[in-house]
């Protein structure tokens, strides 16, 4: 059985700071700052597939994925990253169109770690509030693809 990591509503409740571009990492293989990233590498290491799930604003990811994907910079200087399954998610107020930039960042990320696979995306269109994803047919989607995960 394939080990999950599904960074959805999880990146809300860590503490990660934003990347200084100090490039320490480089020198150390790991970050200098001292926060909840490191256990999030570790989490990301572990997993077999990972779930990158982000709402829309302004046609892009939100601020708490752009830090985390910003913040690997660190951990890619580390063995554990490579050969990761990705299943990428999008939800907004507007269609499949109006994400299909956010997707692109997603994808910009996914080709910057090594022999990392796009496995599936999944457009939750017409979620302006929270909650109306609830019902929405990228649910079932989801679910469904959920399934497929062997």
């Amino acid at each position: 059985m394939k080990k999950i990591l599904s960074l959805v509503m999880a990146l809300a409740q860590l503490n990660i700071e934003y990347c200084s571009a100090c490039y320490a990492c480089k020198q150390t293989g790991r970050c200098v700052k001292q926060d909840d990233m490191a256990q999030l590498l570790e989490k990301m290491r572990a997993a077999d597939v990972i779930v990158l799930a982000t709402p829309v604003y302004f046609y892009t990811m939100c601020a708490q994925m752009k830090t985390m994907i910003d913040r690997t910079l660190g951990g890619a200087q580390k063995p554990g990253l490579e050969n990761k399954e990705f299943y990428l998610i999008a939800t907004a107020a507007a269609g499949k169109a109006a994400m299909e930039r956010t997707i692109d960042g997603l994808r910009g990320y996914l080709e910057c770690l090594p022999g990392a696979k796009e496995m599936g995306v999944i457009y939750g269109a017409g979620a302006w509030q929270l909650g109306d994803i609830q019902g929405n047919p990228a649910m079932e989607e989801a679910y469904q693809m959920g399934k497929r995960i062997d």
